[in-house]
């Protein structure tokens, strides 16, 4: 007598379930390849949209053909005593999935407002403001995202929320703990979220930090980033601007007054040097215009301070300013009064010689 194949009677409903789910993942992705393409048509032209659909792709590609999954394999959790453990695994992978889409559209919305204020102009105050608040904002709203979205995959497990309620109890002592151990980690969070509302710093803020001379390449959730004048990069923790204090040249505006001092002898004749100074300025495309005067502003017994003011649209035109003005009084004075450098005075006498007196 020939028994019927008992393995695959058993097989059958698997092999029809397995069929369903490729067919719920292509009809999935049909569908948000479908979404997309009418998505990225309606957003054209507009900023903040086209970014949150394009920040949105990846997650979305994901999140489609898993739902229907989760959806075939949640009709058959009755019928499959196994399958609970995949619908389980199936649940926290979509936790995970949208975890991940919050994320992207809170970088999405930061994008498309950055996208709305470009920076590359003259007078781009306003917009390294929003930029400045747009990245650090975004940064903790995912710090956030991601917490909760890490909590909630861990109250899937009963176990965790047995854990949980258990230390509830003696949550004082646990929170002290954590709070001592994550003190940095907080601290950097808060000075974040200071630096975003007060803005002490904006993103291409120019700053002297720990003497050292350099621009806001980047703020992130921990740490700023600032690009130092000879492209190396000094990485300051955000919590040092808050507890320290610190040079913002750029703070309220980015045009700059800069100065060259010179040492010169008390005979040096000013009023050519004025002219001179007018004469480089008005030359320079650097100059804004603003300021350019020449004055004495020290003296010693052998020499006497000259400083010149110029302005400047920002740091680096003021820099490069200054380097120009300074060689070309410099080259004026050796043209043309090469004798009003500093010099030391001595009277000598010839006293008599006792022997032919």
């Amino acid at each position: 007598m020939n028994l019927p194949d008992l393995s695959l009677i058993n097989a059958r409903p698997w092999l029809e379930l397995g069929f369903e789910c490729v067919l719920a993942s292509v009809l999935g992705l049909l569908l948000h390849k479908l979404l997309y393409r009418i998505a990225l048509r309606l957003s054209s032209g507009f900023v903040v949209p086209r970014s949150l659909v394009i920040q949105g792709r990846r997650p979305m590609q994901l999140l489609l053909p898993l739902l229907l999954i989760q959806i075939v394999i949640g009709g058959a959790v009755d019928a499959f005593s196994l399958i609970k453990p995949l619908h389980h695994i199936l649940s926290i992978a979509l936790l995970a999935i949208l975890t991940f889409l919050c994320i992207r559209l809170v970088k999405g919305v930061a994008e498309g407002v950055i996208g709305l204020y470009p920076a590359d102009v003259a007078d781009n105050l306003r917009a390294r403001s929003i930029h400045t608040q747009s990245r650090v904002l975004s940064r903790i709203v995912m710090f956030v995202v991601g917490l909760v979205g890490l909590a909630s995959i861990l109250m899937t497990f009963p176990g965790v929320r047995q854990i949980g309620a258990s230390l509830l109890a003696s949550a004082g002592m646990a929170g002290l703990v954590a709070g001592i151990a994550a003190r940095p980690v907080l601290g950097n969070l808060i000075a974040g979220l200071q630096i975003a509302l007060t803005q002490p710093i904006r993103i291409d803020d120019v700053l002297i930090v720990e003497g050292e001379w350099g621009k806001v390449e980047e703020i992130t959730g921990s740490y700023v980033v600032i690009r130092i004048w000879d492209e190396r990069r000094l990485i300051v923790p955000l919590e040092w601007f808050i507890q320290h204090p610190f040079q913002n040249w750029t703070r309220s505006t980015s045009e700059l007054i800069g100065s060259v001092f010179l040492w010169v002898d008390y005979a040096m004749p000013l009023e050519p040097l004025r002219k001179e100074l007018e004469r480089v300025c008005s030359a320079d495309a650097d100059w804004d215009g603003r300021v350019c005067v020449l004055q004495v502003t020290d003296t010693t017994e052998r020499s006497m301070q000259l400083r010149a003011l110029v302005s400047a649209g920002d740091a680096s035109s003021a820099w490069d300013l200054r380097c120009r003005v300074r060689e070309a009084l410099v080259a004026f004075i050796q043209q043309g009064y090469v004798d009003y450098l500093p010099r030391i005075r001595a009277s000598v006498r010839n006293s008599a010689d006792p022997a032919s007196a």
